[in-house]
């Protein structure tokens, strides 16, 4: 009898570490990114869990302070712009692990719903609000102003800080527009106070927009780990662009933004993520002159300083 309950009691705790799911700690830089809503859709349809992850997530207020959880510990992968990966390169114990999305689809100029400006050709010498000095979305700014053959001045930038302040200070006209977010510019147009003028995919057509970060003592001594949350990562895209109307109503409730943009978001943004997390050389090639072209490194920086290819392609 007393060896049967202990039979039965070591069967149980050996089925119990089984089925037992690691915990993930993700950080996403920003809520108002669409292309960061994986990990939601992963959690709410059950499909980390499939792969024994217990995912918690938490959203940032920035690529800055996703990195300082990085570095803390309190954080072990997030969901970053590309140009985070620079950090790697400066001395951050991390790597990229994998891309989630490609030319920047998600970022857009926007202006005032009553501006003149109509067309992109509008544009030049006009008055654009970004993020900070040497951000991301200057560097697109005067990407944009080149393309047009303006110069990298063509189009001239002051730095305000975040989405509300350059909303306000263009509803107010006190800049001409901002360079932001394509589904917060979606959002201004059904409030009628704002219009998207263009994407930027086609202006950087090479480019690796967002990707996963982790932390290298997790990538080193926890590859497992890593490995398990990629194929939940790139399952949960794989469920969204197999189930348009449920991936809407999530994203809708994540963001608490409006079932109507949140389909314009989808619909306009899914071609640009990523299937398998793959890095394309093109696109690094473009970000790794970026990080110089915005003064975040003097040199063009190695690939084994910025990212690891030992995940990819993830096959979930």
């Amino acid at each position: 009898m007393i060896r049967s309950i202990l039979c039965f009691c070591l069967a149980m705790m050996v089925a119990q570490a089984a089925h037992a799911a690691d915990k993930v700690h993700a950080g996403k830089a920003i809520n108002v990114i669409w292309a960061m809503v994986p990990v939601d859709i992963g959690v709410d349809q059950g499909i980390f869990a499939k792969y024994g992850i217990d995912l918690e997530i938490t959203t940032m207020s920035g690529d800055a302070k996703l990195q300082q959880g990085l570095i803390a510990g309190s954080m072990d992968i997030g969901l970053a712009g590309g140009t985070s990966m620079v950090f790697a390169a400066k001395g951050s114990p991390i790597l990229g692990v994998a891309t989630i999305a490609g030319a920047p689809r998600n970022f857009s100029a926007t202006v005032a719903a009553d501006s003149p400006i109509s067309t992109v050709a509008d544009l030049k010498g006009k008055l654009f609000s970004v993020a900070s000095n040497g951000s991301f979305p200057e560097w697109l700014v005067k990407r944009l102003a080149i393309a047009q053959g303006w110069g990298k001045d063509g189009i001239r930038t002051v730095a305000l800080g975040g989405f509300e302040a350059s909303a306000s200070a263009m509803q107010t006209h006190q800049v001409d527009g901002f360079m932001g977010a394509t589904e917060a510019g979606y959002m201004l147009e059904e409030k009628h106070v704002g219009k998207i003028i263009t994407g930027m995919e086609s202006y950087v057509p090479h480019f690796h927009n967002h990707v996963l970060i982790a932390r290298t003592d997790l990538i080193n001594n926890h590859p497992d780990t890593v490995e398990r949350f990629l194929k939940g990562f790139f399952a949960s895209v794989a469920f969204m662009k197999a189930n348009r109307e449920k991936t809407i109503e999530i994203s809708s409730k994540v963001m608490n933004m409006s079932p109507a943009v949140i389909t314009k978001t989808y619909d306009y943004e899914i071609a640009m993520m990523s299937n398998d997390g793959s890095f394309d050389p093109a696109a690094i090639k473009v970000l790794k002159e970026s990080y110089v072209e915005m003064g975040a490194l003097d040199t063009v920086p190695k690939d084994e300083q910025l990212f690891t290819t030992k995940f990819v392609p993830v096959k979930p």
